[in-house]
């Protein structure tokens, strides 16, 4: 009794000057449509990072992954705006530097109160 491949999945390998991604799908998923969220999401990388390269990528992963989280959700095209992206992480990220800020005041007010 064959129940068919054990990993019933299509790697789809793309390259974007030194870059290579991939990303694994059903066999009934449209392969063009998931080349086209590939590009959509380096387009996007390239155009937070300026130009994205393997270092970026490396000490900023958990941006990278903000990113595609903000482009998929469970596998699916959420938004295909790149603006509302850029505007959504530019949002995080200001969020991300306010707590920074938050943090390092509250640090300095603990400092000066335990001299």
């Amino acid at each position: 009794m064959d129940s068919g491949p054990m990993f019933p999945y299509i790697d789809n390998p793309c390259r974007y000057a030194s870059l290579y991604f991939c990303m694994c799908i059903d066999q009934n998923d449209n392969e063009l449509e998931v080349l086209e969220i590939i590009h959509h999401f380096v387009e996007i990388l390239d155009r937070y990072f300026g130009s994205v390269c393997e270092l970026d990528l490396i000490f900023n992963f958990h941006k990278a992954y903000y990113i595609l989280d903000e482009i998929l959700i469970a596998g699916e095209l959420q938004e295909s705006s790149k603006k509302t992206v850029a505007r959504l992480i530019a949002a995080q990220d200001s969020l991300v530097e306010a707590a920074k800020e938050q943090e390092s005041s509250i640090s300095n007010i603990i400092a000066q109160a335990t001299k």
